[in-house]
């Protein structure tokens, strides 16, 4: 195994340790015993929790660009098919990392007072840069305000499908899909 696929999985396996114990049970020997290495390899990698944390951050923002670039949504006039749209890549993004959401937001509250790596996590999930634009393309007045607000609602509904409402509808189902995009049609309305 190359040297960054052993990093790329050293990293992996820190997000789902964090997403399944929490961050405090996130330690080079913890990756080590996961993985099944020999003592001391994950520091071989990541010499302290800070490198790894940095690579962690690193990992989830790189990701959910990249998920977000692949997904194409474009600012349109028409709310209901931009609502549909972003409500199908939320909930694939619910159903296929999960764990990335469970560790950023772990790490968001974690690093509040680091003046790197929290602002990189908090605009890791959507843009309020794209949201604006989705605004300015509806006509819609205020357009800096709403799209902070749309931002907000977006991050509620996410964290509120892994660690609050437990009666809402599992991801990856017409259902849920469906019901996300009411929630965000109805922020949309110019």
């Amino acid at each position: 195994m190359s040297t960054g696929d052993r990093r790329a999985l050293l990293v992996d396996t820190a997000i789902e340790v964090i997403a399944a114990r929490g961050l405090r049970a996130l330690t080079h020997r913890a990756l080590d015993t996961e993985l099944g290495l020999p003592a001391g390899s994950a520091s071989y990698y990541f010499r302290t929790k800070r490198a790894l944390i940095e690579a962690i951050v690193e990992r989830i923002t790189t990701r959910t660009r990249d998920d977000f670039a692949a997904a194409a949504l474009t600012p349109t006039a028409d709310r209901q098919p931009v609502a549909e749209t972003i409500a199908a890549w939320l909930d694939r993004l619910l159903a296929q990392r999960r764990g990335h959401l469970i560790a950023r937001h772990a790490l968001l509250i974690d690093l509040l007072d680091d003046p790197d790596l929290h602002p990189r996590l908090v605009r890791s999930l959507f843009s309020v840069d794209r949201a604006r634009d989705l605004f300015r393309a509806m006509g819609a007045p205020d357009p800096d305000i709403r799209a902070a607000d749309f931002v907000a609602v977006i991050e509620g509904a996410v964290f509120d499908r892994f660690a609050g409402n437990r009666t809402a509808l599992r991801p990856d189902t017409p259902e849920s899909v469906q019901q996300l995009a009411r929630v965000l049609a109805a922020h949309l309305r110019v």
